[in-house]
């Protein structure tokens, strides 16, 4: 290879090395309000993130015009029972199951907020990995769907089934955690349901598997230590990925 083309190409290398390296000294640690602006579901870039300051990333607010747009008809719809005054929209970032930093999003009932707030920061800071967390109208507020894709998530207005009474998640006191792996299994008539259909190879708990919530698992103490009761340890119904807030 001639003297000038091996110079040439040593001449780029080394530019290229030191663009690259420049580009990286100059990227800047986005702030706050960049963040805050991204869709639940991105994948975040915590390096350069003050670690000290994770807290502020897990916070509550009332609905606003844009969030309202979003559920209208969709997991909200007018009723006597519960207003959008009663709601709160939670920001939150869990790890997913890549292991990366992922923006999630939560409704909940206000009376519930903070502690739904301190409980995923808490799984958060102890790399506790959770799926998805996206907000049920994404999935058209179809229960189904959203469990079968493992979409973790909490108010859904509607009426336990064969009654007139508001079930929790339609008040926003209900949240199902990585449900595809923690199905709710229902035996009546000798039947048994499994909910999400595709979960039936999680129902059998005497398995090992990956993210299968139990009693000693950190997310069931932490729900358990803020006064939510488990679905896993009803007796008629077993609901492993749910946890409701008595008031």
């Amino acid at each position: 290879m001639p003297k000038s083309k091996l110079y040439v190409i040593l001449l780029t290398s080394i530019l290229a090395i030191t663009t690259g390296w420049m580009n990286n000294s100059n990227k800047s640690t986005p702030t706050f309000d960049q963040i805050n602006v991204l869709p639940a579901g991105t994948i975040l870039d915590t390096v350069g993130l003050n670690q000290g300051k994770i807290s502020n990333y897990f916070y509550s607010q009332e609905l606003t015009e844009e969030i309202l747009s979003r559920i209208d008809n969709i997991s909200y719809r007018e009723n006597p029972y519960i207003t959008t005054e009663d709601l709160r929209y939670l920001r939150i970032l869990h790890v997913g199951f890549d292991g990366k930093t992922h923006i999630g999003e939560l409704i909940v009932n206000k009376a519930i907020a903070q502690d739904v707030l301190e409980i995923m920061e808490e799984l958060y800071r102890n790399e506790y990995p959770i799926e998805k967390m996206i907000l049920i109208d994404e999935y058209n507020a179809e229960d189904e769907a959203s469990m079968s894709d493992n979409n973790s998530s909490a108010f859904n207005y509607r009426l336990i089934a064969g009654t007139d009474r508001l079930s929790k998640h339609g008040q926003g006191l209900a949240i199902d955690i990585n449900p595809k792996y923690n199905p709710c299994v229902r035996t009546k008539d000798g039947v048994t349901t499994i909910e999400p259909q595709n979960g039936k190879d999680y129902a059998d708990r005497n398995r090992e598997f990956s993210y299968k919530i139990t009693e000693e698992d950190l997310c069931c103490r932490l729900f358990k230590e803020h006064g939510f009761t488990w679905g896993g340890d009803w007796n008629t119904v077993k609901d492993y990925q749910h946890f409701e807030w008595e008031n």
